[in-house]
């Protein structure tokens, strides 16, 4: 009995260490998830702005002729998935990688850009196409890297080795929420009739708006490639944050029990330790 009691404090001290750790990973994703917050914040205008110019210039001028528009998805997709470079962060990476493959028809047609060590390592254990991975950027993305991301994926585009772009982001809701996303950047499919009978009918674009479009698709592509890796670097934090808080409420409930199985064993062993004096006492009489 003795032996027991003392393999259950073994588990209680295991357990009350790793809640610890889990409670210290909780406050450093709540401090990350502050900062990934207000730099999303920031940027969204700007993302918000540039993607409706676009959808603007398509809707005043319909006969627009250019390679980057297009109705259809194509059937050489290239996926440019963003995940975390490290674990503990609950479905937040499976999911995205799962939103990048459900379409996924062909492995030798499609090509994807890894964003992130976890995605990397999946889709490549999973034999499928990782033509360029960007790691070790996904808590702290910059500017720069949605740049050459972009850079990279439009060149595929122009030499007609893929005939599309997908950015595959988690797409953050709320801090207890967080949605995969699959997102069509290139080509960019025409507004519906609906929303070009709202368009503004009193803008002209000098030199043309195909020369406009032309100069303003780069920037779209980057900005939406840097929106959507800011915006999975909150949702990252934010899963990690609600991962550690429910581990560390199922150790708390896990300590509980083993304190209360601790309590009868000791109990049991004070019992049958006086079971025994009482019969020492009876056999002596």
């Amino acid at each position: 009995m003795a032996s027991s009691t003392r393999d259950i404090k073994r588990k209680i001290r295991s357990v009350n260490s790793t809640m610890q750790i889990t409670k210290a990973f909780e406050l450093v994703s709540t401090a990350k998830l502050k900062r990934a917050r207000d730099r999303m914040d920031i940027t969204k205008p700007y993302f918000d702005t540039i993607q409706t110019a676009v959808h603007d210039i398509l809707s005043a001028d319909k006969s627009i002729k250019s390679k980057f528009v297009s109705s259809g998805h194509g059937v050489k997709p290239l996926y440019i998935v963003v995940t975390s470079d490290r674990g503990l962060c609950g479905g937040y990476n499976i999911n995205a990688i799962k939103k990048a493959i459900e379409n996924v028809t062909s492995k030798e047609d499609a090509k994807f850009f890894a964003v992130g060590k976890k995605a990397y390592d999946t889709l490549r254990q999973n034999g499928f196409n990782v033509i360029d991975s960007f790691l070790y950027i996904s808590e702290k993305p910059e500017f720069l890297h949605a740049a050459q991301i972009a850079k990279s994926a439009t060149s595929l585009l122009e030499k007609g080795e893929i005939d599309s772009i997908h950015l595959v982001y988690t797409r953050f809701v709320s801090t207890i929420s967080q949605e995969a996303t699959d997102l069509l950047l290139l080509p960019i499919e025409r507004p519906a009739a609906s929303e070009s009978a709202q368009a503004t009918e009193f803008v002209n674009y000098e030199p043309s708006a195909e020369e406009v479009l032309k100069y303003i698709i780069p920037k779209y592509v980057e900005s939406t490639i840097y929106g959507g890796m800011i915006e999975s670097s909150a949702s990252e934090q934010a899963a990690r944050r609600i991962a550690m808080e429910n581990a560390s409420d199922n150790a708390e409930d896990i300590i509980d029990d083993l304190t209360l199985y601790f309590n009868r064993a000791r109990q049991a062993a004070i019992t049958q330790e006086i079971s025994e004096i009482v019969g020492g006492a009876e056999a002596l009489k």
